[in-house]
């Protein structure tokens, strides 16, 4: 029996499964604080299951909380970065893509030390161990204990930022450490970017999980939880401590996954439409199809894995203007069955509009009455579009394809879309989120470039996948189980003693039989 878990913008879903049963289902509206929301919906479930606790195997969480702290600039902690690679890379300093207010945010507290290697792991110069402890006594007397440490392609050779690390906490032995080399791809800036951000979230990753954990307990539930990543995988609660930034955009992901459970289809066009936005995502082999380009978080250039999803301002909650008409990317959120129209409220919704057009019945159509026709008409044949585009945008070829709709605000969509074959909505779509989340397995990755002049292709293939198989197992799952789904080869013709670029994903089903 698993719990899953998905805290979204407007409303915080939960469900319970036994293998891949769905027993019970919640909806409720999240909280400001998230912990209260989740305890209101574990509480639903827990009671319309009628589940003895002690049964439960596992609680699946994912949640938006570290993408918010980090798009509204709040709760994070003073970082230093200390990067390796001198003389190269002076022009351009850590930070230097970062907007002014989240690096004013963090302190602008950047160093560069000498290390560093180029593609094929030759040194570019060597490490300088007192250079090292010089910073770090810089760091202390600043009293940060946040630290990214990046060093020129450390995916290929970790081992300047390991030996970085080592005396960093030979000086400061609590410092909360995060090195590039363990979260992001092969490009310097975006992941030394994504190493700052896991290392100014760490304290409040720390908070929150102890909240997840305060929040079980309260329910008499001592299974282990984890927490979904943004790869449609999960991790152990100590893992999504020392690793939040794993945590971001897991919400459209968990979704993506969801719709393949519910629907039975490896490869689809999702459509995942919330209170807020409609998130529209692709489904290969299962599994969300991953963002080629750099993404950016608050502004933020990041380079580690990420869903490649379509956003737009379209949900239950969207605001609609009538002169001119509008709809979005202003929403109501959670405060839906407040201040929408059905509900007694005076603020026009997309849901509003769905009632008055009688695709739905929820609240009191009787309050929408008088809304003119020809506007309720307009706005529908709006919301086909804007859905219809957005899928036009995410698929790759002419090809007709199938398309799955999840998602609490998918009343919105009955129309058929163009570009697809068809439309599914399956049972219990709108807690597809929660479900995705309750069916994940653990995953794990690579991205190193191979000099295939020192070994051979099969060689560098063997090799990478044994580190996508590791970082799967530290991350929770079960050795025995493990299977890898993707593999990726990039020849570097730019590059001298025929470079390839290899990328590796792995996933099993998590340890301890669950």
């Amino acid at each position: 029996m698993r719990i899953g878990i998905d805290v979204g913008g407007t409303n915080t879903d939960a469900v319970v499964m036994d293998g891949k049963t769905v027993v019970a289902t919640t909806k409720t509206p999240t909280t400001e604080n998230i912990t209260d929301g989740i305890v209101t919906a574990l509480s639903a479930v827990v009671t319309e299951s009628g589940l003895d606790v002690e049964n439960l195997d596992g609680v699946m969480i994912g949640t938006t909380h570290f993408t918010n702290a980090m798009v509204e600039r709040r709760r994070l902690e003073q970082t230093a970065c200390i990067r390796l690679g001198l003389p190269a890379t002076v022009c351009l300093p850590p930070l230097v893509d970062w907007p002014d207010d989240i690096a004013d945010a963090l302190g602008r507290h950047t160093y560069l030390g000498h290390g560093g290697h180029e593609f094929d792991g030759r040194e570019i110069s060597a490490f300088d161990r007192n250079e090292i402890r010089d910073i770090v006594d810089s760091i202390q007397s600043k009293g940060i204990n946040a630290i990214a440490i990046s060093s020129v392609f450390s995916p290929v050779n970790a081992e300047f930022e390991e030996q970085t690390a080592e005396t960093v906490l030979e000086v400061m032995p609590e410092a909360n450490i995060t090195l590039s080399s363990t979260i992001g791809r092969i490009g310097l800036l975006e992941r030394e970017n994504a190493a700052v951000m896991n290392a100014c979230l760490r304290s409040l990753a720390v908070s929150t999980v102890s909240g997840f954990k305060k929040a079980l307990t309260e329910m008499n539930i001592t299974a282990p939880f984890f927490i979904s990543q943004n790869d449609g995988t999960l991790m152990n609660a100590d893992f999504a401590a020392d690793y939040p930034v794993l945590t971001f955009a897991s919400g459209p992901t968990n979704s993506m996954r969801g719709a393949a459970f519910l629907s039975d289809l490896k490869d689809a066009i999702v459509v995942d439409v919330g209170g807020t936005t409609t998130d529209v995502g692709v489904l290969q082999q299962g599994f969300p199809r991953v963002a080629a380009t750099a993404v950016s978080i608050g502004g933020v250039r990041t380079n580690f894995r990420m869903p490649d999803t379509l956003s737009i301002g379209l949900g239950g909650g969207s605001i609609v203007g009538q002169d001119p008409m509008t709809i979005g990317p202003q929403s109501v959120g959670f405060q839906l069955t407040e201040k929408a129209q059905v509900f007694g409220g005076d603020v026009l919704t997309a849901t509003d509009i769905a009632v008055a057009g009688g695709r739905v019945v929820v609240g009191d159509k009787t309050l929408v009455s008088d809304l003119e026709a020809n506007l309720v008409e307009n706005v529908n044949q709006k919301i086909q579009e804007m859905v219809s585009v957005a899928v036009d945008r995410m698929k790759t070829s002419a090809a007709l394809v199938p398309a799955v709709i999840v998602g609490g605000g998918s009343i919105l969509v009955q129309d058929h879309i163009e570009g697809t074959s068809n439309i599914l909505k399956p049972e219990n779509y709108s807690v597809a989120n929660a479900i995705g989340a309750a069916i994940a397995q653990v995953g794990g990755e690579t991205d190193r470039v191979f000099s295939l002049a020192e070994m051979s292709r099969d060689e560098a293939l063997a090799q990478a996948k044994n580190e996508a198989t590791e970082r799967a197992v530290s991350a929770g799952a079960n050795a025995d189980t493990i299977e890898i789904v993707d593999v990726e080869e990039v020849p570097l013709a730019y590059l001298p003693g025929n470079a390839t670029r290899i990328m590796v994903k792995a996933v099993g089903d998590l340890a301890g039989g669950i």
